[in-house]
């Protein structure tokens, strides 16, 4: 252990905008003027120079400046806490806790490789500051135990260090810094000038970014706040194996929401509860999920994320919220009880009222970059502490390898980046009681160097580590790099979200594909992608739709995407989406194209719910949500992106919830429609069927030429004899066997029903040419008649035998 020397200062400096100011007058040779475009570079010590006001400032090497008022403020001093003790470089972050000698504070520890010196600011209720130095330094962790410092105090730190962009050191100890590891943030980031680490409107904005600012951020930016541990006593052990619902993979419906979204306009949510964690732990929120069926809620990224200035600049803001700056708070603007540490109690309350509704929670999480984009973006807490150490950088190191499209790309294969993101992992499992998470754009984590390596120290650690094996673990299965696209490449342990799956099912019904046999593999839980290494049908996550596109219901009523709300001339979002509008680009009154619409989507349902995979909806799908066109609503928080609750009104639309509801249940009460392993098209015994079948229209089993021929009809057998699968006693499992068939004709198709040994006889199910699906049709068939298939429709019929 090192010590550094130990200095303490108070500044509350109020300047002339009201704002704190930090900035010291420095004189320097003359050089560059606004109007030049000399690049600055480093001078011969290797301190950096910025040309500013018209002057080449040449920029010392960073120290603990003494506070200077501004003209006419007069300095007003927080309460100095007792004396800085050396505390202890485990575990990082702020955790209160009592020492040995009965004295209570919180232990502050911060990992800044190359900093030359940290300090922690302490905030009052009327945000006057008190900094002190965190003087002691182990294995490049600067800690200190600060007495009587308890659970609700809002702090951030100060980092110094050399500003020499050009290698990539970016240490600016006028911005107040976010902990990394802060449990709690009280406040919102508004991007104003003076939180950017350099000058933000410098003229020459080709070099904008080494020009250092030395405004003071702290009156601008949002504070992380202590949180006291949760007594055991308390409900602590909540989150103990045999108190979650462990629903296995195999039997998992997943349900992708926004926490603000899907309340806001839930009318029986409390007005004051809406698009909080309390709101989506209320009773009416949950009876939706439960008389749904799903099992697991996939929540849009709740970690702590910061709105993108050309966004605040437009009156937007992020609404998805990929664009994460805390990985251990909660996102505070949805807590409905308080933003100083409270809102990690309500979002563990509502984990539990998940989980006693037997529902899962699994985050969407985002470690593939920050939301201080590129070298042009804000200084909010990484770039500050060690920009070198946290993010890739390009060739030259002045600006950023870009992997996620966003700006930036953490560098995981830094020890410490990594100890970031699996402490993160381990922190929402075993404190905050979450169940899985869903890794936006994986690739970018799973790439060593430059290239993306299944072998790669964050799939290493993630394999090896007690807890975090044990979770669900799903994978954005790319990333916009070279070589990202990665479907069916993730190790076992992982499962992935199957953009094939989407894409097949939406040619099938849009009548794009002239034959089908993409879509038999990926009605089958797609083999030729995940039948290798052990994994199982489970590694694909089946989607239609998701967050990041049409709704269901926008998929079938516009053609092209209607983006103009976002304020980018429609330029943003994919023009790839593989939609057909019936006839009609958006709402309409024409009858017909209305009720085409509505039967695609009950076909669009029933293909996703009955095919092998993990099954994922989006929230409102179900019921008719609409974004009228808008495949990228990432900033709209408004009626666009919330769920209407309204639609359960109109018959039409509750219908389909109820279909979606028969199904989900379908599928639960039926193993053969969610089965543990790959289908071998093979009799499991002698005198036994193949336990998957396909079949033309002819009732006659398809052949390797019927595969390459164009049809717009397609015979799914699924047998229930012979699941290889045992119960929990060890039983055989057995089930009842299914005909699906599925026709995107535009005309209804005469189909035979097979035979012996097939079936005797059949019973239909489900029918979605049907407007009414509250009841299963129940007509029964004999085996081998002939049936007339209505246009566009699918019929799930039961296979009865003698």
């Amino acid at each position: 252990m090192s010590s550094a020397p130990e200095q303490e200062s108070v500044q509350d400096v109020r300047g002339e905008d009201g704002g704190r100011s930090g900035q010291h007058d420095r004189e320097g040779p003359e050089g560059a003027s606004p109007g030049t475009d000399t690049e600055p570079g480093p001078d011969a010590e290797g301190n950096g120079s910025a040309p500013v006001n018209g002057h080449r400032v040449r920029v010392p090497p960073a120290r603990l400046p003494a506070p200077a008022a501004a003209p006419g403020a007069e300095p007003q001093a927080a309460p100095l806490p007792a004396p800085v003790r050396p505390g202890s470089p485990q575990p990082l972050g702020a955790r209160y806790r009592t020492g040995p000698d009965g004295v209570a504070g919180t232990n502050f520890a911060l990992w800044a490789g190359g900093a030359e010196a940290v300090e922690v600011c302490l905030f009052d209720e009327e945000g006057r500051e008190t900094r002190r130095a965190l003087a002691e330094l182990t294995h490049e962790i600067w800690h200190g135990f600060l007495p009587g410092v308890r659970p609700g105090q809002r702090y951030g730190y100060r980092v110094h260090g050399r500003w020499d962009p050009w290698t990539g050191a970016r240490w600016n100890p006028a911005k107040l810094l976010l902990d990394p590891y802060a449990r709690a943030v009280d406040g919102e980031f508004t991007l104003p000038a003076q939180v950017y680490g350099h000058v933000r409107d410098w003229p020459q904005q080709h070099v904008a970014d080494t020009v250092r600012d030395d405004r003071d951020s702290a009156p601008y930016v949002p504070k992380g706040v202590v949180v006291g541990d949760e007594d055991p006593e308390e409900g602590g052990d909540e989150w103990m194996d045999d108190r979650r619902p462990k629903t296995p993979w195999s039997d998992t419906v997943l349900y992708e929401l926004h926490v603000r979204g899907f309340t806001m306009r839930h009318p029986g949510v409390p007005e004051e509860l809406r698009g909080t964690y309390a709101g989506l732990a209320h009773p009416a929120a949950i009876s939706h999920l439960t008389r749904l069926g799903v099992t697991a809620v996939e929540l849009m990224p709740v970690h702590q994320f910061a709105h993108e200035d050309h966004l605040l600049r437009r009156g937007l803001r992020n609404y998805w919220g990929y664009n994460s700056i805390g990985y251990f708070a909660p996102h505070a603007a949805y807590a409905a009880s308080g933003t100083r540490g409270q809102q990690v109690g309500e979002f563990k309350r509502m984990v539990r009222a998940l989980h006693d509704a037997g529902i899962e929670v699994v985050l969407d999480v985002v470690y593939n970059h920050t939301a201080e984009a590129s070298e042009l973006g804000p200084t909010l807490s990484f770039r500050g502490i060690d920009n070198r150490g946290y993010y890739r950088l390009a060739d030259g190191s002045r600006r950023y390898a870009d992997y996620s499209g966003c700006g930036n790309t953490l560098h995981v294969v830094q020890p410490n980046v990594l100890r970031l993101i699996t402490d993160s992992l381990r922190y929402w499992v075993t404190e905050m009681g979450v169940d899985g998470f869903r890794f936006d754009l994986a690739a970018a984590l799973a790439r060593s160097m430059h290239d993306v390596d299944m072998l790669s120290p964050f799939l290493a650690v993630i394999a090896q580590d007690p807890v975090l094996r044990r979770v669900k673990l799903i994978a954005e299965p790319w990333d916009v790099g070279s070589g990202g696209y990665q479907v069916g490449a993730f190790p076992p342990l992982w499962t992935e979200w199957n953009d094939r799956y989407r894409d097949t099912v939406r040619d099938f019904w849009r009548g794009a594909h002239p034959d089908v046999r993409d879509l038999g593999y990926r009605l089958s839980g797609s083999s030729d992608l995940y039948a290798w290494g052990g994994r199982r049908p489970y590694a694909s996550v089946n989607f239609i739709t998701s967050h990041d596109g049409f709704t269901l219901r926008d998929l079938v009523s516009y053609g092209y995407k209607h983006n103009a709300a976002n304020g980018e001339g429609n330029r943003d979002g994919t023009d790839g989406n593989r939609s057909w509008n019936c006839g009609a680009e958006g709402e309409t009154d024409d009858a017909s194209v209305r009720a085409l619409r509505r039967r695609q989507l009950r076909n669009l349902l029933t293909t996703l719910l009955l095919s092998t995979g993990v099954p994922m909806l989006v929230a409102g799908d179900e019921m008719g949500r609409t974004q009228h066109g808008n495949n990228n609503a990432y900033c709209q928080d408004n009626e666009t992106g919330w769920v209407d609750w309204s639609l359960l009104r109109d018959p039409g639309w509750r219908t389909l919830a109820t279909l979606a509801s028969r199904l989900i249940a379908l599928r639960r009460d039926h193993p053969v429609l969610r089965r543990r392993a790959f289908f071998s098209g093979r009799p499991q015994r002698p005198d036994g069927l193949r336990d998957l079948a396909w079949f033309t229209p002819r009732g006659t089993e398809m052949t390797e030429q019927d595969w390459y021929a164009p049809t717009a009809t397609l015979g799914m057998y699924l047998s229930g004899t012979d699941i290889p699968q045992r119960d929990p006693e060890g039983r055989q499992v057995t089930d009842d066997s299914f005909l699906a068939v599925l026709h995107t004709g535009h005309r209804p198709a005469a189909c035979t029903l097979p035979g012996p040994p097939w079936a005797d006889a059949y019973e239909l199910v489900v029918d979605t040419s049907r407007e009414d699906q509250d009841e299963p049709p129940g007509t029964t068939l004999r085996a081998g008649a002939r049936l007339t298939v209505p246009e566009r429709s699918v019929l799930l019929l039961r296979v009865l035998t003698d």
